[in-house]
């Protein structure tokens, strides 16, 4: 390819702020032109074709107008931003060099500029499926990681209940929890995600809380004895249950509360002075306050998956023009396992 010469560049534009349930309809793809080289004299930037991107539940707020939230809101009219893993093209930058694979913070297009390579991480590791630095291997893997070590304080044999247990951080935090030496319980959507959780990742017990008439008593019926950590990813009515049955000084890592994402109007929470009277510790927690800790978790990450004690579970939409689908499935719980966007194979 000649020196400057433009490329076709397919995007996911996000049309306007959302408010309620977002729509595929609130994205359009669109194709636009760019180069595949840098301007002579820019210094810190690469230019990368993106091969898979990442569909997490945090970005339903990016999506609508915010202030003072801990990530910016998206741009009407330009592409939106997600985490990714993508091949270096072209770099200025000291640390990065063209062949080069990253994971980290891009564009949902086919190549982007990255100006700011903070958060970037260089992939050392290519012998595991490169999609997993969405995933198990990337952020998701992260936050499993350091919510259940670092924010909850396990011990062996101690009770642990995740919500949401089947997604991108609930299958892992279930299987480190078992590797650890605690009993584990998860919940999920479908009778398919339940025994995937009983059956492929090696939980103790799972339910599906929408067969559930009083989570309260479902709780009780799988921790007659009360639940020592809850790592929370839903919110709401699950949360309120939860609380009447942890146990006096039980801890709750605050990862995400999917259920309220989309609600105008969240929902209280009613079972709070329980707080109180259990002394639990509920902490909130942002995964990038932790990535000084990312070498130590690949060390402990990476053994276990070629040994074949931590399995994984994706599910890969292909195509660039397929994201918006798959990102709205999120909320729906369409998907099974960790959702992926394929932009391109290598």
């Amino acid at each position: 390819m000649a020196e400057g010469e433009e490329v076709e560049n397919k995007q996911v534009i996000l049309k306007h702020y959302v408010r309620g349930s977002p729509k595929e309809s609130d994205m359009e793809i669109r194709t636009g032109k760019t180069k595949l080289k840098l301007q002579e004299g820019s210094s810190g930037a690469i230019v990368v074709k993106n091969l898979y991107l990442s569909c997490d539940p945090y970005m339903r707020n990016r999506m609508s107008k915010m202030e003072g939230s801990y990530v910016e809101s998206f741009t009407p009219g330009s592409p939106i931003v997600g985490y990714g893993v993508a091949e270096v093209l072209d770099s200025s930058h000291q640390n990065y060099k063209k062949g080069d694979l990253v994971w980290g913070m891009t564009t949902w297009e086919e190549y982007s500029v990255i100006t700011s390579t903070e958060g970037l991480f260089k992939i050392q590791h290519t012998d595991v499926p490169l999609s997993y630095y969405t995933g198990i291997l990337g952020m998701p893997g992260m936050t499993a990681y350091v919510g259940f070590f670092e924010v909850c304080s396990p011990k062996k044999g101690e009770r642990v209940f995740i919500s949401a247990a089947s997604g991108a951080v609930g299958q892992l935090v279930g299987q480190i929890a078992k590797l650890f030496g605690c009993y584990v319980v998860g919940s999920a959507g479908s009778k398919e995600k339940v025994d995937l959780l009983k059956n492929k990742f090696g939980f103790d017990e799972a339910f599906n809380y929408k067969e559930e008439a009083d989570l309260n008593v479902a709780l009780k019926r799988y921790f007659p004895d009360g639940i020592d950590i809850y790592f929370e990813n839903v919110g709401g009515k699950m949360l309120d249950a939860v609380l009447l049955n942890m146990t006096p000084y039980g801890r709750i890592a605050a990862c995400g509360m999917i259920s309220q994402y989309n609600l105008e109007q969240p929902e209280g929470v009613q079972n709070l002075f329980c707080l109180v009277t259990k002394r639990i510790r509920m902490e909130g927690f942002l995964v990038f306050d932790y990535y000084h800790l990312y070498p130590k978790f690949l060390e402990m990450i990476i053994p276990q998956i070629k040994e074949g004690k931590i399995t994984y579970v994706e599910d890969i939409a292909e195509g660039l023009e397929n994201a918006p689908s798959a990102l709205i499935g999120l909320f729906s719980g369409r998907n099974i396992g960790k959702q992926v966007v394929a932009v391109t194979r290598g």
